[in-house]
């Protein structure tokens, strides 16, 4: 790589999504290093949550459906920052259409 990318996760601070973005940004620093400049945290409001490296936008909630699983980001952010990296296990164990998990929780209230 001639440049380490920058990734910046902008999230809502109305709803409480700091320590959803800040997993996240430390998933991706122990995945990547120092291959990437730095993950930035961004706090917004009105429900966003996007994910950017560089100027490329890999994740806005709104346009993406929810937020993503942690395998998929990852997918995205190599394809950007690494594309000739390989995940390892993350890359073969998924089929490629699967993005967001939108199953309901299977936790009850007692």
């Amino acid at each position: 790589m001639d440049h380490a990318p920058a990734v910046r996760i902008t999230y809502c601070t109305q709803c409480n999504w700091l320590l959803r973005a800040s997993w996240m940004a430390t998933e991706l620093l122990s995945t990547f290093g120092s291959d990437l400049s730095g993950v930035t945290l961004i706090p917004g409001t009105g429900g966003i949550f996007t994910v950017e490296v560089d100027d490329n936008s890999v994740w806005d909630r709104r346009r993406d459906g929810g937020f993503p699983d942690i395998v998929t980001l990852k997918q995205r952010v190599r394809d950007v920052a690494d594309p000739d990296r390989d995940l390892g296990h993350g890359d073969r164990s998924r089929p490629a259409a699967a993005t967001v998990d939108h199953s309901p929780s299977t936790t009850e209230d007692t």
